[in-house]
Parts: C-alpha cells; structure tokens; sequence
C-alpha cells in the first residue's frame, strides 16, 4: 500500500523511522480528540485522518481498523504497577481515600482525561467499546488493586468500586452536574474515599445461586 502524508523523502533510516513515529503519534492525538467528543460510533476514520493532516490510508497502515485504532488510543492511562505502589503505601484504612484520588487525578489531566472520555462515550453506544472499557478499567486496573488488598469476592468489588467511580466521572466530566463537577478533588476524595473503602471490607450478601468469584 502505498503511503502519503509525513513520511520523510531520501532521509536516512533514523529520520524516516521518526517521521513513522511523528505520524503515528499524530493519529493517536486526533483519535483520542475524537473518541472523547463524539465516542466510538461517531468518530469517522475520515475526520481523524484530516485531523491528523494524513491520507486515511495509513490509519489502515498503522492501526488496521477502527477498533484496533481505538485500542491504542485508549491505552490505559496509568501504569498497573505504579498504581498499586503508590494506592498501597499508607495506612490500610485510608485505602479507600487514596483509590479515589488516583482515579479524580487521572480525570484532571488533560491528556488522560481525553482517553476516559473517549473510553465512556464510546462504551455508551458501542458494546465492543463497552467490553474494552470493562477490561481495560475494571479487570486491567481495579481488579487487580482489590486481589492484592486480599478480599474475598474479589470480582464483586472490583465491580462495586469500578461502577461507583465511573459513574461519578460521567456526572463531573461529562454531565457537569452542579455542584459535583466543581467540586474540589479534595473534597470528593474526603466523600467518597469512606465509601470505596467500605466496598473492599464490607460483608457482601451475593445470591447463594450464583458462584462468587475471589
């Protein structure tokens, strides 16, 4: 397939492996623009592609398709192993607290915030966005936080906590529901921390019919 757009004509291998670079990494901005204002469905390959200021030809060079495209820029915004060093390096009864920061901090920062929007809105519409939000936030990030705290039915609060503070990123960030969404970040971690914490040590009365996973 032939390619237009960035790629460096009669550059060495370094400059032409940058221009691969800087190209690619132009696509993943103006996909994670676009995941997070119009989601997964309404996001046209075209309009990325412009964005961008490639052809569309090297979205399907790079990426293959639009969902794989959509894998990679919603990328989870955090790495596993610094979130658990950092979520468990104090005091066992504040864990709570400091789960809620990190996720109202992945919120506040620009670039990330573009990717849990776009992971939201299109997990609305979409249900292959949906599986990947699950995977990606709940199995990839907070599942894995609960297993390590040592609770049992580790799946059901992994749920719990994850749809808790989904649901309260949807009403700060994207319904902007007053006076949550100018709430300090302090203040909400001083809320809800209690709440998630309770969620990771609370008895939990399953459904004997169905089989608890830990």
């Amino acid at each position: 397939m032939a390619r237009t757009g960035r790629r460096p004509n009669g550059g060495s291998a370094d400059s032409e492996s940058h221009g691969h670079g800087t190209t690619r990494a132009a696509i993943l901005a103006a996909a994670r623009a676009a995941f997070a204002e119009r989601g997964f469905d309404g996001a046209p390959l075209r309009e990325i592609a412009a964005a961008a200021g490639v052809d569309q030809a090297l979205i399907h060079h790079y990426f293959g398709s639009k969902q794989q495209l959509f894998v990679a820029a919603m990328e989870l915004p955090f790495d596993l192993g610094t979130l658990q060093a950092m979520v468990y390096a104090g005091p066992r009864d504040e864990l709570g607290d400091r789960i809620a920061r990190f996720f109202l901090g992945l919120w506040e920062e620009p670039v990330r915030r573009q990717v849990l929007l776009g992971m939201v809105r299109s997990a609305l519409t979409d249900p292959r966005a949906a599986e990947m939000v699950r995977r990606f936030v709940i199995e990839g990030g907070i599942l894995p936080l609960v297993q390590e705290a040592g609770a049992t039915d580790s799946a059901m609060r992994a749920t719990l906590v994850g749809s808790h503070l989904m649901g309260l990123g949807f009403a700060r960030y994207i319904l902007c529901v007053e006076p949550l969404a100018s709430a300090p970040v302090e203040s909400l971690v001083r809320s809800i921390g209690p709440i998630i914490g309770l969620y990771l040590t609370m008895p939990l009365e399953l459904d004997s019919s169905i089989s608890p996973s830990s």
